[in-house]
């Protein structure tokens, strides 16, 4: 890979990386961080990876440091998330997009990963398959599942709005 297709790559996929992070892990640093370590990486194996498996890599990258700072961040409380759940509003209606973002909150890590992959994303099972080194059978039992527990937690739609 070339300088010139790295930061080609930086233009083309960075946006997509911090999207699936922020989805994934709520917190918008987390997200950066995701981000910034996947290109680092990439730029440390930029001799061995191809120009056009560029997007590939970084997927696979983001994702496995997003696994890390989920099992990272399973050991601690952070004192903001603790105190939100303090806090009381006076909404009529709940948030369709909290309600969704405490729905995939509710996902473990992996079945939350290719969710978030196929449905937010626009990747193929295939694709997906490849990004999180699972076999195609189970990103499609995964993505099943967790489309499943999804559809239990928010309960029917009516309910919601």
């Amino acid at each position: 890979m070339t300088i010139a297709e790295y930061n080609a790559a930086v233009d083309a996929h960075a946006d997509g990386i911090y999207r699936f992070a922020l989805k994934h892990l709520r917190d918008v640093d987390l997200a950066k961080d995701v981000v910034q370590e996947s290109f680092a990486r990439l730029w440390v194996k930029i001799e061995h990876v191809e120009g056009s498996k560029a997007k590939s890599y970084l997927f696979t990258t983001a994702h496995h440091v997003m696994v890390d700072e989920v099992r990272k961040g399973s050991r601690s409380t952070r004192m903001e998330v603790h105190h939100d759940n303090l806090r009381t509003t006076s909404q009529s209606q709940p948030d369709l997009k909290a309600v969704l973002d405490e729905a995939l909150a509710t996902l473990p890590p992996i079945q939350r990963s290719v969710v978030l992959l196929r449905d937010l994303e626009g990747y193929t099972y295939e694709e997906i398959a490849e990004l999180t080194a699972l076999n195609l059978a189970q990103v499609k039992v995964y993505i099943y599942r967790g489309r499943t527990a999804l559809k239990e937690y928010i309960g029917a739609l009516d309910l919601v709005l």
